[in-house]
Formats: structure tokens, sequence, C-alpha cells
């Protein structure tokens, strides 16, 4: 649960700060890797006070960052808990079936 919330504030920061500046690498070479010939069209296309280019490029370097940080983070939790014991719980649980709806029989005594 700790990882998705580093994932998403990551995300959202990484992706502010390329609508602010779209030079923040990889996101426009990927960009061009993987939509070749497609600049004209999408930075014509307005998407929430920005062009589609623009905000491509963001998502792609919001993704790609924040799963870096996901990913170090992972890694340090793994290798700070390693040495924690884990805990041994035990609990009893009596399940009545049937029409009789008397109390459970007391737990044994020990002698």
């Amino acid at each position: 649960m700790k990882g998705a919330i580093v994932f998403l504030v990551v995300f959202a920061i990484v992706l502010l700060a390329t609508l602010a500046s779209t030079s923040i690498p990889p996101g426009k070479a990927i960009y061009n890797a993987a939509l070749p010939n497609t600049e004209q069209y999408t930075s014509t296309y307005a998407i929430a006070g920005t062009n589609a280019y623009v905000l491509i490029i963001a998502v792609f370097n919001g993704v790609i960052y924040a799963f870096i940080a996901w990913l170090i983070f992972t890694l340090i939790m793994m290798v700070t808990h390693r040495n924690e014991k884990p805990q041994n719980i035990k609990q009893v649980v009596n399940v009545n079936v049937g029409k009789d709806n008397s109390p459970p029989p007391p737990p044994p005594q020990n002698q």
C-alpha cells in the first residue's frame, strides 16, 4: 500500500514538472520511437489546456520515473525489514451450527 502511494506521488510530481518543461528525458525519445511522425497531429489536439503531444510525453515520464521510485522504495523496504521476526498469532473460533443457540462450552481448564 505504501508503494502505491509512492508511485502516485512521484507520478503526479513528474507529470506536473514535464507539463512545465517537455525537455525532461526520456519522454520525448520514447514518444518519437513509439509514435514516429505523429507530432504534427498531436500538437494541434488540445486536452485540458495543453496539447496531446505534451500530455503524452508527461505521462511517459511520469510512469517511468514513478516505476523507478517504486522499485527503489520496495527494495529498501525489503532490505530494512528482512531481519524482523514474523508475528505468531493464535486465535480460537467457536462456530455454532444448527438451531441450538446455546453458548459454546467453556475452554478446558489445565490443572
